[in-house]
């Protein structure tokens, strides 16, 4: 039987935790989106300095851990002469971080899309870049809803990572409930029932936005 005074006493702790969570969510999945698709149509450039650059940062960042990532902004960069908190260091890193599966995703999206409409809209007297925006792109991100949405679950779970460069996030918050009441188990499992609050809407309205693009063809 879970002891929720443990929740009841700590719930402004818990709710600051939770509250710092969202925004380092949304701030990172709105720049890695970004990013990840400027990468994605980089990597499939005719320009191959462009494309070649893509691939890099693609094959660099998705093979390698994310607390490395963190670790290099939260105690390399100061060394360079610039300082991050572990909020920023967390949110540039989980963004980074994601933006290379985003890119991903999103290539095999535009990949999917026939050469024949890339070649009418050019045809048309649209630039390369007009072309990928106004033909390419938004078939592409159709496509690949399914993948993206799981990408954003994860950008949630992964955001944990800020609790091990002192973030202010809910793990971060987590762990100081534990530290101070020593009940282990029921402080991680109402942690873990805040990321639920969280990733279970989430994943509802990627498959109702699923049901409804299957609907519009």
């Amino acid at each position: 039987m879970l002891d929720f005074t443990i929740l009841i006493d700590n719930l402004d702790v818990y709710l600051q935790g939770f509250g710092n969570t969202v925004k380092t969510s949304v701030i990172a999945l709105i720049c890695s989106f970004i990013l990840g698709v400027i990468i994605a149509v980089m990597r499939i450039s005719p320009m191959k300095v462009l494309s070649a650059a893509g691939t890099v940062y693609v094959e660099f960042v998705r093979n390698i851990p994310l607390i490395l990532i963190a670790f290099f902004f939260f105690y390399g960069l100061p060394a360079l002469g610039f300082k991050l908190n572990g909020y920023q260091s967390g949110t540039v890193a989980l963004t980074i971080y994601t933006a290379a599966f985003i890119a991903e995703a999103v290539r095999a999206g535009i990949q999917s899309v026939s050469k024949g409409q890339m070649e009418a809209a050019r045809s048309s007297g649209l630039t390369y870049i007009q072309a990928m925006r106004y033909v390419i792109l938004p078939q592409a991100i159709k496509i690949v809803i399914p993948p993206l949405g799981n990408q954003f679950i994860n950008l949630v779970k992964n955001s944990s990572i800020l609790g091990v460069i002192t973030g202010l996030d809910l793990m971060y918050f987590g762990d100081s409930v534990a530290s101070k009441t020593y009940v282990i188990f029921d402080t991680y499992i109402f942690v873990a029932m805040f990321y639920l609050v969280l990733t279970i809407p989430l994943s509802i309205f990627v498959g109702y936005l699923e049901r409804r693009l299957a609907v519009s063809g």
